[in-house]
């Protein structure tokens, strides 16, 4: 199975790309097919390498980098990132660039496209 997962939230003040991290990264853990990850609007910070949180409390930027190892991609919407002011060197490793015309093809590839 191919899954595509658009999160919009922010990494932090919700729980939406949390719990969407959580599934994406069971299903690779899991290999139940491969997984896409695109991030846009607010989600484009969930990609921000460096993340500073308390200890014991989840760090998004580590769980993409699980997805990542685990033969996953993650896409940012590059409109989003340069609203925010966040330049493609400032993302975690295996994160990239992304485009409308990506997200369209990653769309259309995948077998089922999970918004959060």
């Amino acid at each position: 199975m191919k899954t595509l997962f658009i999160l919009n939230d922010p990494p932090y003040g919700t729980e939406r790309s949390y719990n969407a991290l959580r599934l994406a990264r069971n299903l690779t853990v899991k290999n139940l097919g491969e997984v896409r990850v695109f991030l846009m609007g607010d989600a484009a910070a969930c990609a921000k390498a460096g993340q500073k949180v308390p200890q014991g409390y989840y760090n998004i930027g580590d769980m993409l980098g699980a997805v990542v190892r685990r033969n996953g991609q993650i896409g940012v919407c590059a409109t989003c990132l340069d609203a925010r002011g966040i330049a493609e060197s400032d993302l975690v490793e295996g994160a990239h660039r992304g485009t409308l015309d990506e997200l369209t093809e990653w769309t259309a590839w995948a077998d089922k496209t999970l918004v959060f």
